[in-house]
């Protein structure tokens, strides 16, 4: 027994023997939909009108990261603990939580130079 596929655009729900799976790409990421010409035809200048705005656009990173990366890489080889038991016992102040101040490493880094990061 036979079968027969019908595609429907995925928009307006029309049937027609236009109606095709269509890739498109967005941002480094590639889409399917299915569509009838005249539906593709909206998606591809509505993909050139966003283009020109990609084109102008700066992305924005999301809040929080590369901060984190930031402070790791204050030492190398160490963790905070690491920093803060130092410290301690080498009379260094310093918070038990929270921020190691930039003092505070820069004497850590004096005392193990192997810590300093890779600049």
């Amino acid at each position: 027994m036979a079968e027969k596929v019908i595609r429907v655009d995925d928009i307006d729900g029309s049937e027609g023997s236009d109606v095709a799976k269509r890739d498109f790409g967005v941002l480094d990421r590639t889409f399917t939909i299915d569509l009838g010409d005249e539906n593709d035809k909206r998606l591809r200048e509505a993909l050139e009108t966003l283009e020109l705005f990609l084109a102008k656009a700066n992305e924005v990173k999301a809040a929080g990261k590369g901060r984190r990366s930031a402070s790791a890489a204050k030492v190398k080889g160490y963790t905070n603990g690491d920093v803060r038991e130092w410290a301690k016992s080498a009379g260094v102040e310093v918070s038990e939580r929270g921020k190691i101040s930039d003092e505070v490493y820069a004497a850590f880094i004096e005392a193990h130079p192997d810590a300093k990061p890779d600049a």
